[in-house]
């Protein structure tokens, strides 16, 4: 048998989770996009529409059509954001914070369930090789730009 490369580990299972979590959404008339959307707004303060792509690693057009749906929904509203007259704030109506705790409790549920399953040991490292992964993405170290053919 081949052996695994670590992105394939990391795509299949991250498409795992996902399909899991857009099942569990389902139940809810949601999905996995609008929940994870719903735990980046600040329940409080609302949340300036420009910082949720970065926030979220989204495109702005992808999230863009997400926030059309919640707000026809009626999970979000936007208003003017006050200390930028061409910003928008996002904030999260009463039905947007219901649905926000149910996203919360699913998400806390999924990592107690794998806490329970996995040594903190295990988790710790797991961490610390998706933050190296993540820092040699962001750092630019993972490809060479002058490989000749």
């Amino acid at each position: 048998m081949k052996e695994v490369t670590i992105d394939y580990a990391l795509r299949a299972t991250w498409q795992a989770v996902a399909r899991m979590y857009n099942e569990e959404a389902k139940n809810f008339d949601s999905t996995m996009a609008v929940g994870f959307t719903l735990l980046s707004i600040d329940p409080k303060t609302g949340t300036p529409s420009t910082a949720l792509g970065p926030k979220m690693g989204m495109e702005a057009t992808s999230l863009s059509r997400i926030l059309k749906s919640m707000e026809k929904k009626g999970l979000i509203l936007r208003k003017p954001n006050p200390d930028d007259g061409r910003g928008v704030l996002i904030y999260l109506t009463e039905m947007g914070l219901e649905k926000r705790n149910l996203s919360k409790s699913t998400v806390l549920q999924f990592n107690e369930a794998i806490r329970q399953e996995v040594d903190q040991e295990k988790i710790l490292n797991f961490f610390e090789v998706t933050e190296t992964i993540n820092k040699l993405i962001a750092d630019k170290k993972l490809f060479s730009k002058n490989i000749s053919n």
